[in-house]
């Protein structure tokens, strides 16, 4: 197991929301330096200012690749890059395919949860590997990791989550591949997909639609916290032997229907 961070720098995408930033802490406390790549500057450099001069925030839109490039150079301003995570999100439609009505759902919103969950992943992948790959490799002849983000919801997508079912499949069946792909520049490539977490987001929804989620979750009977999530990236970025796997955190949930 590698736990020497010193020197190192992740890229963390999504990285002042609620999996992002548990993400950020997790790989501060493990000594490792971090760029929080995102789009809420508030945030994200509220967060960077808190953990100290090892962390800087990039304002980056993940399917621009000016924005990731200059995020890009901020990492390696602090260091060697060696890993990201993709955790941003932000964006989801919530159509049937066909409605009550007969009508068939809009086109865009289908396109633009596609383009932010896997285009934008792909892009991460793409050109924080190109980066990483010119890195110095360890003994074990690696150079670096990623991680991404997909959901339980691209195996049991429930009633209007075409769009993000679709998305995080992709997302899923990304993981393999890229990792065959970059089994020659040293780089692993490992994909959490998350069931039911209690974010920032999840619990604007109110106590009483709480409940009911924790209620389907077998084991824990609670929400999954941002931490264990974080705790896990951190986990697969250290675990030299773990590669193109899917890791579902979800408390044994399934996705019902609705």
């Amino acid at each position: 197991m590698n736990t020497d961070f010193s020197g190192d720098v992740a890229l963390v995408t999504g990285g002042a929301g609620g999996l992002g930033e548990a993400t950020v802490r997790a790989l501060v406390t493990a000594g490792c330096a971090v760029v929080i790549a995102d789009m809420n500057d508030a945030k994200g450099e509220a967060l960077a200012e808190e953990l100290g001069d090892r962390v800087r925030y990039a304002r980056t839109d993940v399917l621009d690749d000016a924005t990731v490039t200059a995020a890009i150079e901020t990492a390696q301003s602090l260091g060697t890059l060696r890993y990201a995570v993709t955790s941003h999100g932000g964006f989801g439609v919530a159509d049937r395919v066909v409605n009550r009505e007969g009508t068939p759902a809009p086109m865009e919103g289908f396109a633009k949860t596609v383009g932010l969950y896997l285009n934008g992943t792909y892009n991460i992948v793409r050109l924080v590997a190109a980066a990483v790959a010119a890195a110095e490799p360890n003994e074990d002849g690696e150079r670096g990791a990623i991680v991404t983000t997909a959901s339980i919801a691209a195996y049991e997508g429930q009633i209007g989550q075409t769009a993000y079912a679709a998305a995080k499949a992709g997302v899923v069946g990304l993981t393999l591949a890229a990792a065959r792909d970059l089994s020659a520049a040293g780089i692993r490539v490992v994909c959490v997909a998350p069931g039911t977490m209690k974010t920032p987001i999840m619990e604007s929804v109110g106590p009483e639609m709480l409940a009911k989620f924790e209620a389907a979750v077998p084991f824990p009977k609670r929400l999954g916290k941002p931490s264990e999530y974080g705790a896990l990236v951190l986990h697969a970025l250290t675990n030299p032997y773990l590669n193109g796997e899917v890791i579902r955190l979800d408390g044994a949930q399934r996705f019902g229907p609705r």
